[in-house]
């Protein structure tokens, strides 16, 4: 059953993976054996990731690298193809979110959020597809949300790039399906991170954030989640024992979608 879900010799890209999310998952494919690499927009930042995987006593390769650029992207896949191998796992984790009224977001900070959200998963696995054909198979987990199932004030263009990156998860399961390629997603919920540390803050008077009541109310197991809740469904989707699975989002939210909520 261990080697079941073992990665070892495994070459795995996790996008934007140099803290938060991305850095738990592509820790537990460490700790599972697999061969780490990332991207970030900046020097800076893939130099922070380095420290620390460094840290966290795992070898890893950060490379600078802007997903939404096709051109960049197909340099990415070329140079770690030869320095490290092939991609045997894609993880699209880069993203970002915008949190305006829908009437007063322009277009371009729409687009912004689709590009990085949605074409740059697009992008990235374009680029990893061709090999991983002529390797015989791999793994793409998509990022994806509850907002690709559910909508909310604020955030129309993540909710839209999100159900989109859900049902290009099921057509890139559906084009290579028959490559060996599974291409799934995971839907983390509402997961404590250094971004959502405002909206867990207590407040002045020493009362919870409303936003934290609010989460912790619609959430069956009444906390938030933390990357590490991210890790066992990540490296189930990554390793062989996910291998007839495929076009599935995998929501690790502590049941708040099934879940309509106490009654007043």
């Amino acid at each position: 059953m261990t080697n079941l879900f073992s990665l070892e010799g495994k070459t795995a890209l996790v996008t934007g993976a140099s803290y938060g999310i991305g850095f738990a998952l592509a820790s537990a494919f460490a700790n599972a054996g697999a061969k780490i690499v990332f991207n970030d927009l900046k020097q800076e930042f893939v130099d922070k990731g380095l420290a620390a995987y460094k840290a966290a006593g795992i070898p890893a390769k950060g490379y600078v690298c802007d997903v939404t650029n096709e051109e960049e992207v197909n340099a990415l896949v070329k140079k770690i193809e030869a320095e490290v191998g092939v991609i045997d796992i894609l993880v699209n984790n880069a993203g970002i979110i915008k949190r305006i009224p829908m009437v007063e977001m322009s277009a371009a900070e729409f687009r912004q959020v689709i590009d990085v959200d949605l074409n740059a998963p697009f992008i990235v696995a374009k680029a990893v597809i061709p090999s991983m054909i002529k390797k015989g198979g791999g793994k793409i987990i998509n990022i994806c949300s509850m907002m690709s199932e559910l909508g909310r004030e604020t955030v129309s263009a993540y909710a839209a790039a999100k159900g989109g990156l859900k049902m290009l998860t099921r057509n890139i399961a559906s084009e290579y399906g028959a490559c060996n390629i599974q291409c799934n997603g995971i839907g983390p919920g509402y997961i404590a991170t250094p971004q959502t540390a405002p909206l867990r803050a207590p407040q002045a008077d020493g009362s919870k954030h409303p936003f934290d009541s609010f989460i912790i109310a619609k959430t069956p197991a009444a906390r938030w989640g933390t990357p590490e809740d991210l890790a066992g469904p990540a490296v189930f989707l990554a390793s062989a024992a996910s291998d007839f699975v495929n076009g599935h989002i995998l929501y690790v939210d502590g049941g708040i979608l099934a879940y309509i909520g106490k009654q007043p």
